[in-house]
């Protein structure tokens, strides 16, 4: 059964007055976090979860942070390691998930099996929501995570609850068309011209309506991966009679992941929202 629809548009500037009490707002909980637990999900060296648990064992739910790079080798989870390390502070069990990418073994489908498997590994008994958070392609990834228990290759699982895709590529046939990343879409789906069917599996424009939320934070200002890209599947997520939110943020492609800015802190009220 599908949510009802539902679309706003909530504008977050640059704010020195929220950066003045970032001490008070910050949501941040006492105790320091025990260094993270690697876990392995695969014979890979790109296959592996760094979790994060919060001090005192007490959980608000689990995030996994999917990292961006335009699905490319060159680019790992350490872009994501100060999310994992903010929101653990913040009372939030974290995934920090290293996938195979393109160049080292990835692209579609090895990338996407990489990633069902590790929400598989840490969220099977995990309490409270279960969370994809993903930064540009890994917001491909977070929004894709949401849809894949309709597909047989990967129907077994635990299911997520909520989706937040930052600066993501949730519309793969735009990526493909606009040449985001050089290319990058392309070589990510490792076909010239992918057919229908291979779209069905991995784009989630296609894949809407989702049965969960799913929030898009993108900064109109991003001159990386264009902020039609959120436009275009809140549009068609909710017009499909799904729960899609656009949160409009400033600071281009990065501020989402810059935990001191206040696109990180939209991020942060996102989850608030949640857990």
């Amino acid at each position: 059964m599908t949510r009802p629809s539902r679309r706003a548009v909530l504008a977050v500037g640059v704010s020195a007055v929220l950066a003045g009490c970032a001490d008070e707002t910050s949501g941040r909980v006492g105790g320091v976090p025990s260094e993270p637990e690697r876990i392995t999900y695969g014979d890979d060296p790109s296959q592996w979860v760094d979790l994060h648990v919060p001090a005192g064992g007490a959980s608000r739910g689990l995030v996994v942070v999917l990292h961006g790079g335009f699905w490319k080798a060159q680019y790992g989870a350490d872009y994501g390691a100060p999310l994992a390390e903010d929101l653990v502070a913040r009372g939030w069990t974290v995934a920090n998930v290293e996938y195979r990418r393109v160049g080292n073994g990835g692209g579609f489908p090895a990338t996407l099996d990489d990633v069902h498997t590790a929400i598989g590994a840490v969220a099977a008994d995990a309490p409270g929501p279960v969370v994809t958070l993903g930064h540009s392609a890994g917001g491909h990834l977070a929004t894709w995570a949401g849809a894949r228990l309709r597909l047989a290759r990967w129907a077994d699982g635990p299911a997520l609850t909520h989706v937040v895709s930052q600066a993501g590529v949730p519309d793969l046939r735009a990526a493909v068309a606009d040449d985001l990343g050089d290319g990058a879409a392309l070589a990510f789906l490792g076909d010239p011209d992918p057919d229908a069917a291979t779209y069905e599996q991995a784009d989630p424009l296609t894949q809407v309506p989702l049965d969960v939320p799913v929030w898009a934070v993108h900064a109109r200002d991003d001159d990386t991966v264009p902020f039609s890209q959120a436009e275009a599947y809140v549009d068609a997520a909710t017009a499909a009679g799904a729960e899609a939110t656009l949160v409009e943020v400033t600071g281009g492609h990065f501020g989402v992941i810059d935990t001191d800015s206040d696109a990180w802190t939209a991020c942060v009220e996102v989850l608030d929202s949640i857990g």
